[in-house]
């Protein structure tokens, strides 16, 4: 057994593991938070792209530059700022030169930086890049101690803590990100619609969220396409920050003559991979998902454009595209959670206070930019002081100069100089003492000494840094204006066309079926309605045999229930032929392991259905709510350890009572009433046992009476009309039932 020296010991921390844990954990937590996941919101830039920026503004790759290798900046990145993989970091900056997937690019790539379809982009050694304008225009400031700094992670460079330049790049580009616990997902917005509001807020503080979205009309993303959301749905997620667009592409029909036309898809959603959405409408020709689509092509070059062919001529239009819409990334849902860092702290904002805040980052780097050009107007007015003095005084300071042996002091005594003022004057050259050139110094003191007032009253204005604020927003306006390429909008807002949605089941023809499903789970469809008495003589597997048969049609939805209570949901026209032995159930839906088919119905809409587990605990549930979309089907019932789903069994709808019947050989009957409807859950108890669980369970008419076969080929049954003497409330133990009842102690349906 190993053992530890002194040494070891003293190193030793005595502490819970839970604490320790969380302790560690937390601080994990705020790393990603606030230096990872969440951008800023003044810059809207999270701490990868920052550095990636600054990097590439250290290494002057200006607009009017030459490009540079990309592995170079990610090199520069990797090494001075972000200690974090290259790859990671390249993915940052190709992200910035996409101009499919930031409204307004902030990196100027040259080379191949992926495309719509999906395809990566080159690897960093070919590829080429350097900064765009609305970079620079973000970075503006910098040189004048705008904003702080901080030393790097190895304390060798500084780096800015965020950028001051009046650009609104956090809802123009949006920002995503998973931190720990919470995200964020801002779509992108016009620059144009973003300054418009910038400029009425900071007018007009208290200008309410309805006058704002006058010119935020909704989010414009940088591939297009039409937002359908309703107004009232849009102005509701401005406000709290949380919300989501319905986002489609931008189709029209183009005539092919003859009376035949195609649709062509112009625009398609916002980061829908393009290559994606073509195998999405392949797969439904191919697994007839939907017949009224006859065809996709992909004609794209540098503009996109798919062309979808109907069916048919008499196909119309809007109802194909309406269920493409439902069935493909066609139509998608953007969600919006302004989770952003104000001041280092995360929190969910909505759409005034972002631009409130960021208006209020704006003023503070007008201030600082101002009070930094002050001080430096104050020292250069100071040595010009000091030079109009010696020109004043021209031949005694040569005197000073050529005599003293201290010149400096003497000319400060002389004077009345200060160090620096002296220090000026001997370093002047004597080319300098021309007349021309004292006239300059003139001229230039008397530039600066208007300038440094107005600055000074800049400083001290609210007032006057709201109009240098706005002229500096309408510039920004003026090279972002709606008639430029970044400018003009690209996402239309439309309300979504009144068209009823064709269900599948409706472009399926209507034929009678009879399916056959074994105890092993192999499926079949035979046409026809067949008799269901003669199921018995098909061929089955060996060791299998009948387990469900019952009439269909092909337009109907059939649900399988399992024993882990999950429902799934099968389309009938999919089912194999009569012929052979099926295909079994496990290859149409994901099958947990264990769980065994309970039932297989036809889906009736409108009606209730009573679910009910092993351990005598259930509720009723409506029709609709069995019914699942995917092949993982729908988990409704959730029985309770060692208990699993054992009933499902249609409620008749005047049925006003219960008859449960545990394994102890107690009938209880209640009221159905007592039974409440859920969506999913547990139910509630409806008998109680003290050893065994519930043999069944049924629904009934009390007026009626309660039946069940007599047993034997006769086929007789019988009626027990009075049930008083059962009848109690739900939960309780019940009583022995009425003599002749079946041993098994079911009912026997």
């Amino acid at each position: 057994m190993a053992t530890t020296t002194p040494e070891q010991e003293q190193t030793i921390l005595d502490a819970p593991f839970d604490a320790a844990l969380g302790e560690r954990y937390l601080v994990y937590a705020l790393s990603t938070i606030t230096a990872r996941s969440l951008p800023d919101l003044r810059d809207g830039l999270k701490p990868v792209h920052r550095r990636l920026l600054w990097a590439m503004r250290l290494l002057k790759l200006n607009p009017d530059q030459a490009y540079k290798k990309c592995a170079r900046v990610v090199g520069d990145v990797i090494g001075k700022y972000h200690p974090h993989g290259d790859q990671s970091v390249y993915d940052a900056m190709v992200r910035l030169a996409q101009d499919f997937a930031l409204r307004v690019p902030l990196v100027d790539g040259q080379g191949n930086f992926g495309n719509i379809d999906g395809d990566n982009a080159a690897a960093m050694r070919y590829t080429e890049a350097r900064l765009t304008d609305a970079a620079i225009r973000l970075m503006d400031g910098l040189d004048e101690e705008a904003v702080p700094f901080r030393t790097t992670y190895n304390g060798e460079e500084e780096e800015p803590e965020v950028f001051p330049g009046l650009f609104p790049n956090l809802l123009v580009n949006g920002a995503a990100g998973i931190a720990v616990g919470m995200a964020t997902s801002i779509p992108p917005h016009n620059p144009v619609e973003i300054v418009d509001a910038a400029l009425l807020l900071l007018r007009q503080p208290d200008a309410a969220e309805a006058d704002l979205l006058q010119f935020v009309t909704g989010p414009d993303f940088p591939t297009g396409g039409v937002l359908v959301e309703p107004r009232a749905s849009i102005a509701e997620s401005y406000r709290t920050g949380r919300g989501s667009f319905r986002l489609r592409a931008r189709w029209s029909v183009e005539d092919q003559g003859r009376g035949t036309w195609t649709i062509i898809i112009s625009e398609i959603p916002y980061q829908v991979l393009k290559g994606k959405l073509i195998e999405q409408l392949a797969e439904l020709i191919t697994e007839k998902k939907l017949p009224i689509l006859g065809d996709v092509a992909d004609e794209s070059d540098e503009q996109l454009r798919i062309v979808i062919t109907p069916k048919s001529r008499n196909v119309d239009a809007d109802v194909l595209m309406e269920s493409l819409f439902k069935l493909t990334d066609l139509e998608v849902r953007i969600p919006l959670n302004m989770n952003v860092l104000d001041e280092g702290r995360p929190g969910v904002l909505g759409l005034k206070t972002v631009i409130t805040k960021w208006l209020v980052h704006g003023r503070a780097v007008l201030v600082a930019r101002s009070n930094y050009r002050l001080a430096r107007i104050e020292a250069r007015l100071e040595v010009l002081g000091g030079l109009l003095k010696a020109y004043l005084n021209l031949d005694e300071v040569i005197r000073i100069i050529r005599e003293a042996d201290d010149a400096k002091a003497e000319l400060i005594a002389a004077f009345d100089l200060t160090a620096v003022q002296a220090e000026a004057i001997l370093n002047m050259r004597l080319r300098s003492l021309r007349r021309l050139e004292e006239i300059e110094i003139t001229r230039e003191n008397q530039a600066l000494t208007a300038e440094a007032s107005i600055l000074r009253g800049l400083i001290a204005s609210e007032a006057e840094q709201t109009e240098r604020l706005a002229s500096d927003l309408a510039a920004l306006r003026l090279a972002y204006g709606p008639t430029t390429l970044l400018g003009r909008r690209r996402t239309s807002i439309a309300d979504a066309p009144q068209v009823t949605f064709v269900p599948i089941e409706a472009m399926i023809e209507k034929e009678p079926i009879t399916v056959i499903c074994s105890a092993k789970g192999w499926i079949r469809a035979m046409k026809g309605h067949a008799d269901l008495a003669g199921t018995d003589a098909l061929k089955f597997k060996e060791g299998d045999g009948p387990a469900f048969a019952f009439h269909a049609h092909t337009t109907d939805r059939l649900v399988v229930a399992t024993s882990d209570g999950r429902f799934y949901t099968l389309m009938p026209d999919r089912l194999p032929g009569g012929r052979g032995f099926g295909e079994p159930l496990r290859l149409m839906i994901d099958l947990n392991d264990g769980a065994e088919i309970l039932s297989l119905f036809v889906h009736q809409p409108g009606r209730s259905l009573l679910l009910a587990a092993s351990d005598g605990r259930g509720f009723r549930i409506e029709s609709n709510e069995l019914l699942a979309e995917t092949r993982k089907g729908r988990q409704v019932m959730n029985p309770r350890e060692g208990a699993r789903l054992a009933v499902v069994r249609w409620i008749a709808p005047t049925d006003n009572m219960v008859a449960v019947i545990g394994e102890n050989r107690k009938l209880l009957v209640f009221p159905l009433a007592e039974l409440p409807f859920l969506q999913k859950g547990q139910g509630v108890a409806l008998q109680k046992y003290k050893d065994g669980g519930m043999a069944d369970v049924r629904s009934f008419v009390m007026a009626d009476g309660l039946s069940w076969p007599m047993g034997g080929d006769t086929g007789r049954t019988r009626t027990e009309a009075d049930l008083s003497f059962w009848q109690g409330a739900r939960a309780t133990a019940g009583r022995m039932p009425p003599n002749g009842f079946p041993r098994d102690n079911k009912f026997n349906l």
